[in-house]
């Protein structure tokens, strides 16, 4: 684990990297990569929205 002076280093390497505005990008684009491993990992081959629209398509 990492203590708090080297969580602060860590911080401190990635705002020198990327930069305060690409933050939030990165995080987003980490986020949907971890939602996209865990459902290849489930066996999800479709998105959520897709099998909703399709359940739309055959009610109407």
């Amino acid at each position: 684990m990492l203590g708090g002076s080297e969580g602060m280093v860590l911080v401190v390497v990635i705002l020198l990297l990327f930069g305060g505005s690409q933050i939030p990008k990165l995080a987003r684009n980490l986020g949907l990569a971890q939602k996209e491993l865990k459902n290849a990992l489930h066996g999800d081959d479709e998105p959520a929205d897709a099998s909703s629209d399709a359940t739309a398509d055959t009610n109407g």
